[in-house]
């Protein structure tokens, strides 16, 4: 894989711009591996490209290996072919490890799988282009290879990558919302995010879709413009509105009754990296979420209204507002 810099700016910058990845992450990558600079190896992060450089690099993929953990679980498969994989990600799944995990993740089950992945992210995170959090279910990309990874990264930088989701709160919306408000790290919680003025922006679309029997709950649909960590949270109890389940955000829980995050990535889109077809993937509901639309919602109702179609075309108006508006 190659591209041509723009404009004079050092290696490990136009590389991380170029891979939509962090510099210290790009930095070892190009320690590790090196880069071709007019066709001159390099090993240099510091080193200046002048306008017109062009630079060659051929990370090496990750040959399947086996995971540290006895796999006893599946993961259900929504789309598979030579570059990527599509999967419907459980609840309480982490995605990647990290020191503070001590179970088993969807890394691991991809290497119990026997799938060659991507190198980009690092060791921890072969494969993985986006993440969604532990509690949190729904569709879900892995980049087999590495010039799938980059392309993919690239379409998330430029948002022509995304996924609708599904929650359930605490409390009707009055109305179809779009939030614009910056995010940035809690200084009071370092596990939370929260609305700062100081943060990054961040853009939100909540669609209502059905009340429960009480109308004390509801179904809504929603989509991001932005990827801020807990951004659906964060925005959602910026309007006093919490996810069934998300204590860390004020749900009150109801004596421990809903044990995750009702929160579901419920439709993920796409350019296929090779084909550069648009794909529209829809991952079924898990049942933990069913179960309480069933008891506690008109099934019926809600069947018709989470038709894909329906959900992608009720944020259209969202979508000419947000851009216009960007």
């Amino acid at each position: 894989m190659e591209f041509t810099c723009k404009e004079a700016k050092r290696l490990d910058v136009a590389m991380s711009e170029i891979l939509a990845l962090p510099r210290n992450q790009v930095e070892k990558l190009i320690k590790k591996s090196g880069v071709y600079v007019d066709d001159v190896l390099t090993h240099k992060c510091s080193l200046k490209l002048q306008e017109s450089s062009v630079v060659r690099y051929d990370f090496i993929e990750a040959e399947a290996s086996k995971s540290a953990y006895e796999i006893d679980f599946d993961v259900p498969v929504l789309y598979e072919d030579e570059d990527i994989l599509v999967i419907n990600k459980p609840p309480f799944l982490t995605v990647h490890g990290a020191p503070s995990v001590k179970e088993p993740t969807l890394v691991d089950w991809l290497q119990h799988r026997g799938i060659s992945l991507s190198t980009i992210s690092g060791e921890e995170r072969h494969g993985i282009v986006h993440r969604i959090d532990k509690e949190t279910s729904g569709a879900l990309v892995i980049a087999k290879n590495n010039e799938a990874h980059v392309k993919l990264a690239s379409q998330l930088e430029d948002k022509s990558m995304g996924r609708y989701y599904l929650a359930i709160i605490d409390l009707p919306l009055k109305e179809n919302v779009v939030v614009d408000l910056p995010i940035g790290r809690n200084p009071n919680h370092r596990l939370k995010m929260a609305v700062q003025r100081e943060g990054r922006s961040a853009k939100s679309a909540f669609c209502k879709c059905s009340l429960s029997h009480d109308g004390k709950k509801e179904l809504i649909a929603a989509k991001l413009f932005t990827g801020r960590t807990h951004q659906i949270r964060v925005h959602l109890s910026a309007l006093s509105r919490h996810i069934l389940g998300d204590s860390l955000y004020g749900f009150k829980s109801h004596n421990g009754t809903i044990p995750r995050v009702m929160l579901h990535a419920y439709i993920l889109y796409l350019k296929h990296p090779r084909s550069q077809e648009m794909l529209y993937i829809h991952a079924p509901l898990w049942d933990d979420f069913d179960d309480y639309l069933t008891h506690h919602f008109n099934k019926e109702n809600i069947h018709e209204t989470i038709v894909m179609d329906r959900i992608i075309n009720g944020f259209r108006p969202y979508d000419q507002w947000v851009h216009k508006n960007t």
